[in-house]
C-alpha cells in the first residue's frame, strides 16, 4: 500500500505531464478511487503545491488545469529523492536476501 507521500509524488508527476487531466481519468490511471484522488488534489492545493485553474474556453465548466507551483516542483524533487533513497535501501535488503537464499539452495542441492 503506497504511503501518502508516494501517492502525492505520483500525482505531482502525473500532473506535470498531463495538467489538463480530469480527476476521473487521473484516478483510473493511478488505480485509486475518485474520492481518494479528489482528497489528494485538495491536499496538494491546500499545501500550495498545485493550482487548479478553470479552462476558460472549455465547454465543460468543471474542467480544470492543474499546474505545479514552484513550491510543488521543489516538493516533487524532495519527495523523489526520499523515495529513491528508500527504494534503494529496499533493493539492497532484497538483494542480500536473494544472495542468502541462493546460498541456502545451493547447499541443499549439494546434499
Amino acid at each position: 500500500m503506497p504511503t501518502t507521500q508516494e501517492t502525492h509524488l505520483k500525482v505531482l508527476r502525473h500532473l506535470e505531464q498531463n495538467p489538463n487531466v480530469t480527476q476521473r481519468k487521473l484516478a483510473a490511471e493511478m488505480g485509486i478511487s475518485l474520492g481518494k484522488t479528489n482528497y489528494c488534489l485538495k491536499a496538494l492545493i491546500n499545501k500550495g503545491l498545485i493550482k487548479a485553474n478553470n479552462f476558460k474556453n472549455s465547454n465543460n465548466k468543471r474542467a480544470y488545469l492543474y499546474v505545479l507551483t514552484p513550491k510543488g516542483i521543489e516538493a516533487k524533487a524532495r519527495i523523489s529523492v526520499q523515495f529513491l533513497q528508500r527504494k534503494l535501501k529496499e533493493y539492497e535488503a532484497l538483494r542480500q536476501e536473494i544472495e542468502q537464499l541462493k546460498t541456502e539452495v545451493s547447499t541443499i542441492e549439494r546434499q
